[in-house]
């Protein structure tokens, strides 16, 4: 259909008029979408009890507290201050339950009244919430990816702080805590808090075989799988995951063993994956372990220029063109399986860069350990909750992949944000009826009504 050029264009320069109204006006409507969401896990009621224990007399409990920063970071906001800018809204209201927000100070000094069972117990809710969702899935194997991410900040006075090994911001204070997630949902199954001044395998042993026996307890008939990097590589963590039948891939580095390098360097044929991968494998074991694991000596085809320093040729093989890695596992499969599988890892990349760019994990609230613990769990609440919705309301898109990639291609919430969250609409209730009116864009109409539509299916 054509139209007129009168149509189209308009002559519309001059400034409105400003005028400040009390109006039942929301700039958040698409969160009625997480309503039935929250209502079906309750998470409110469930949040209650992870702080029913601590007496207070506060007019807003922890609970709310914690599920107002959940919204706080789904709204995409960072700093607690930022709270003032949406506290008449009608629609965080009602997801909530409240008829007024706390004051941004209010909320500070909740987090700085946290207590180490509080935090316990919201981690114990997270992990609850991720095998609800293992439960309802027909699925048999679950492959858990563990690492550590720095939050780093510049102020001394934040408690559990400490300078450690920061390749963005050398010398800076920070924190280092370590993460379980889980492939197939690209959720984060648990997270252990850390100084930033550890190595990365601090603490990691009985973080790791923890995870994997709460999902034994919990799902007995999964078979876990484990993916890590070279600073896990340890004979007790490798021993541990072996004695307990679980598969895993490690990478290895070649700093720590000369013999690795002689070995490659040493290698005239490589068995061909394809254009850019070979191989070769051997039965090795370092000197002081106990016993000889699957070595995968993989090489890669690599046209770029080399930039690392030239000194690390001591101890990395290096050749023109080509790049290398070892990989220790107890896997089976064949040796291209078996790389594919353990690339997957990249998979957890994201889900950090998601976590830091879109739910704020990376923020210091506040100055207290335990106040900045629940802030990021609420961010680690928040991106489950998104991935949550989406499963709930939508069928996987694939299988088990080599990478073992998420079975849904899931809407980062940032675009679920933009598309859906930040519309605005009016309350009214004509004859007693509630109703939330929005504008009659046809794209948001549909996004919306295919989430509620799906909800209500499920009930």
């Amino acid at each position: 259909m054509k139209y007129s050029k009168s149509e189209i264009m308009s002559r519309a320069y001059k400034i409105p008029d400003l005028k400040f109204e009390d109006q039942n006006l929301t700039s958040f409507a698409g969160l009625v979408i997480f309503q039935p969401l929250m209502l079906g896990l309750e998470i409110k009621n469930r949040l209650f009890h992870c702080f029913r224990h601590l007496k207070t007399s506060r007019v807003f409990g922890h609970h709310v507290i914690t599920l107002l920063l959940i919204v706080h970071l789904l709204l995409g906001y960072r700093r607690l201050r930022d709270l003032a800018y949406y506290q008449d809204d009608p629609m965080v209201k009602r997801l909530l339950g409240l008829n007024q927000l706390p004051d941004p100070s209010t909320v500070s000094r909740a987090l700085s009244s946290i207590d180490g069972m509080s935090i316990a117990r919201v981690r114990e809710l997270c992990r609850k919430l991720v095998i609800e969702r293992l439960k309802k899935v027909a699925i048999y194997r679950v492959t858990l990816d563990f690492d550590g991410s720095v939050f780093s900040t510049q102020s001394r006075t934040t408690e559990g702080t400490a300078i450690g090994y920061n390749r963005k911001k050398k010398g800076a204070r920070s924190y280092y805590p370590l993460f379980c997630t889980l492939a197939q949902t690209g959720q984060v199954f648990d997270v252990y808090h850390r100084p930033g001044n550890v190595h990365d395998s601090h603490g990691a042993r009985e973080f790791i075989l923890a995870c994997i026996k709460i999902l034994k307890q919990e799902l007995p008939w999964l078979k876990i799988e484990v993916r890590m990097d070279s600073a896990f590589f340890s004979d007790e963590i490798v021993s541990a995951l072996d004695g307990m039948g679980i598969e895993f891939t490690l990478s290895v580095p070649f700093e720590r063993f000369v013999e690795l390098k002689k070995r490659v360097q040493g290698r005239a044929r490589w068995r061909q994956m394809d254009e850019t991968w070979s191989f070769f494998e051997a039965a090795w074991k370092p000197k002081k372990w106990k016993k000889g694991y699957r070595f995968l000596f993989i090489r890669q085809r690599c046209p770029l220029i080399r930039k690392e320093p030239i000194q690390l040729d001591l101890f990395i093989p290096y050749e023109y063109g080509y790049e290398f890695k070892v990989i220790v596992t107890n896997k089976w499969a064949s040796g291209k399986k078996t790389l594919m599988y353990h690339n997957g890892r990249a998979a957890q990349e994201s889900v950090f860069g998601e976590l830091k760019s879109q739910c704020q994990m990376d923020y210091i609230a506040v100055r207290g350990l335990l106040g900045n613990q629940l802030y990021m769990l609420a961010a680690v609440l928040s991106h489950n909750l998104n991935r949550e919705l989406q499963m709930e309301t939508r069928v996987p898109d694939r299988s088990t992949t080599e990478k073992r990639a998420p079975l849904w291609i899931f809407e980062e919430l940032r675009s679920l944000r933009h598309r859906l969250i930040q519309r605005a609409g009016r309350f009214t209730n004509p004859q007693g009826h509630l109703t939330l009116t929005m504008s009659a864009n046809e794209s948001v109409k549909c996004g919306l009504l295919e989430y509620l539509e799906a909800f209500q299916e499920a009930a």
